[in-house]
C-alpha cells in the first residue's frame, strides 16, 4: 500500500477557559489518500472543524495544538521550523470554509481573490494569475467567468459564492482539500451542484477530500470512508457502506436512526437523550456512556480504545479483525447486531 498524502496521528487541541482547559480534540488520528473522499461526521461541538483548522494552522485564538504528528507522503513534518511547516502544509492542503459570505473579502472582486494565491504564492504575473482565476471559475461551473470576475461577493448567490471558495481552494493546486460544511445553508439543488463539483475534482484532478459535515446524506453522496467524532474523539471509522449498514458504535447507530431514511420505514426516529460531556472535566469511562442505551457498568468505569473490529463479507461472516479498516471505541461492539431489536422493544414499551 502506498502512503496516504495526509496522515494525522494523536492530534490534541486544547482551549484555555476560566476554570482550566477544554480538551476540544483528543487523540484524533486519520488519513486521506490521493483522489480519496473521506468524511468526518458528528454533531455540533464534537471537534470536527477544530480538527481541520488545526491541520492547516488556522486555529481560532486561544486554541492551541498540544500534541500530535502530521505526516505528508509518509514524512513526519511536525518537527519542521514554524515557517517551513506552514509552507509545507499550505503547499499540500487548502480549505473551504463553512460560510462563504464571511470567508470572502466583501470589498475585493471575486476574481482577484482567486488570483491572489497564484500571483503572490506561485509568482505568476498579473495576466497569468487572471487567466488562472478565469479558468478555475469555469472549472467549478461558473458561466461567463470573464464577466463575473469583476463581481463582488454580495452580487453572487450562495451557491456561486461557494463555488468561488472552491476555486480559491484550488488556486494553489493542492493535493488535499479540507472542506468544512461546504453545503451549509444551501438549498438541496445548489447543494447537489456543489457536491458534484467536489466529486469531479476528486475524480478528474486526483485531489483528496476531507469533508466535515453533520449531515450523513451529504457524506454518503461523496465519501468512501468515514470517521465519526464524539466529544473530541474518533469513536468509529471504516468504509462508508459497512459503517452505514452495520454501525459498531452506539453513537453512530443513534445518528443513523435519528434521521429519516427513504429506504427503511420506521414508526419513530431515535433521539439522543442528554448532553455531550464537559470537556474541561476529566471523563471517566466511555464519553458516550451517560447517553448510551446499551451501556453497562464497565462502560462507565474504563474508556474503550479505538480498536479493530471484524469486517463482514458478503455472506455475513466476520473477516480477520487485524486486516479490517473498521474500528470502534465501544466495549460492546460485538453485540451491535442486537441493537435494532433492543431499541424497537424499548420504543414499544414506551407506548
Amino acid at each position: 500500500m502506498t502512503a496516504p498524502v495526509l496522515e494525522v496521528r494523536d492530534l490534541d487541541v486544547d482551549i484555555p477557559v476560566s476554570h482550566g482547559r477544554l480538551h476540544a480534540v483528543r487523540g484524533v488520528s486519520l488519513s486521506v489518500g490521493s483522489g480519496e473522499s473521506v468524511g468526518l461526521v458528528g454533531e455540533s461541538g464534537s471537534g470536527k472543524s477544530l480538527t481541520l483548522r488545526a491541520l492547516l494552522g488556522v486555529l481560532p485564538r486561544p486554541a492551541r495544538i498540544q500534541g500530535g504528528t502530521v505526516l505528508i507522503d509518509g514524512e513526519d513534518v511536525t518537527g519542521l521550523p514554524a515557517k517551513q511547516l506552514h509552507t509545507r502544509l499550505t503547499d499540500t492542503m487548502s480549505m473551504i470554509f463553512q460560510d462563504s459570505l464571511t470567508a470572502l473579502n466583501p470589498v475585493m472582486r471575486v476574481g482577484d481573490q482567486i488570483a491572489e494565491a497564484p500571483r503572490h504564492k506561485l509568482g505568476k504575473s498579473r495576466r497569468q494569475a487572471h487567466a488562472i482565476a478565469v479558468e478555475l471559475m469555469s472549472q467549478v461551473g461558473i458561466a461567463d467567468a470573464e464577466k463575473r470576475y469583476d463581481l463582488y461577493p454580495h452580487q453572487l448567490s450562495g451557491g456561486m459564492r461557494q463555488r468561488i471558495c472552491i476555486a480559491i481552494a484550488m488556486s494553489t493546486s493542492p493535493r488535499v482539500i479540507l472542506a468544512d460544511e461546504p453545503t451549509t445553508a444551501l438549498d438541496v439543488t445548489i447543494q447537489a451542484q456543489v457536491l458534484s463539483v467536489l466529486r469531479r475534482l476528486k475524480e478528474e484532478e486526483g485531489v483528496g477530500l476531507l469533508l466535515v459535515s453533520h449531515d450523513l446524506a451529504v457524506v454518503s453522496q461523496t465519501c468512501s470512508r468515514l470517521y465519526v467524532m464524539y466529544a473530541g474523539k474518533v469513536v468509529e471509522a471504516g468504509g462508508l457502506t459497512e459503517l452505514v449498514n452495520r454501525p459498531r458504535h452506539p453513537y453512530t447507530f443513534a445518528l443513523l436512526r435519528s434521521v429519516p431514511d427513504a429506504d427503511h420505514r420506521v414508526d419513530r426516529l431515535i433521539t439522543i437523550q442528554g448532553q455531550p460531556p464537559d470537556l474541561s472535566q476529566v471523563i471517566h469511562g466511555c464519553s458516550f456512556s451517560p447517553r448510551c442505551p446499551f451501556a453497562v457498568e464497565h462502560c462507565m468505569a474504563q474508556e474503550p480504545p479505538l480498536a479493530h473490529v471484524g469486517a463482514l463479507d458478503a455472506s455475513g461472516s466476520s473477516t480477520h479483525p487485524v486486516i479490517s479498516q473498521r474500528r470502534s471505541a465501544c466495549w460492546r461492539a460485538d453485540t451491535a447486531d442486537s441493537w435494532p431489536a433492543m431499541i424497537t422493544s424499548e420504543l414499544v414499551e414506551q407506548r
